[in-house]
């Protein structure tokens, strides 16, 4: 019996030594951040914003947005607006739609539970023009079919990400 129960400690501390391994060994990642969704729903009104710094303004970047959700997410596509801010004040709007399901209605991404990761090429090739502070502003744009009216709440996201690889 002490046999297994030591046995199993060092699965457990061989797993926590690997898991941060993995994540060590990140060496194209330059940022990555996410913010939790609100159980009710991610509301139009409620805007994800995600402040970094930058310092490399020579590298070129692969920029994504990164949805993590569940399956509440009753819809194929998602449609963001981002609004990318420099440290001298200019400010990118991009208007973004991304799939989110297959026709059939399953659910895409990575994850073998209900829970699924997306990650969306936003800014491919992007070189960051001035070292400084920026922010990153996404909000949900969906709206309700055949209308123009936005949905309110949107049921099933959980967590909004951003993330800056340095390209290769």
């Amino acid at each position: 019996m002490e046999t297994r129960k030591r046995a199993n400690n060092n699965s457990f501390f061989l797993g926590i030594l690997c898991l941060f391994c993995f994540s060590a060994c990140d060496a194209k990642r330059v940022y990555d951040s996410y913010q939790t969704i609100s159980q009710n729903g991610w509301n139009k009104a409620d805007t994800v914003v995600l402040p970094f710094r930058i310092t490399d303004t020579l590298a070129k970047n692969n920029v994504f947005i990164n949805i993590r959700n569940n399956n509440t997410f009753k819809f194929n596509k998602i449609v963001l607006i981002s609004e990318l801010l420099d440290p001298n004040g200019k400010k990118i709007v991009d208007t973004l739609q991304y799939d989110m399901a297959d026709a059939s209605g399953r659910l895409l991404g990575k994850g073998f539970t209900t829970i699924k990761e997306h990650k969306f090429l936003y800014k491919p090739n992007f070189v960051f023009s001035s070292s400084g502070d920026y922010t990153l502003a996404i909000r949900q744009a969906m709206a309700q079919s055949g209308s123009v009216q936005e949905r309110t709440n949107l049921e099933g996201v959980m967590n909004v990400g951003f993330r800056i690889e340095k390209e290769n």
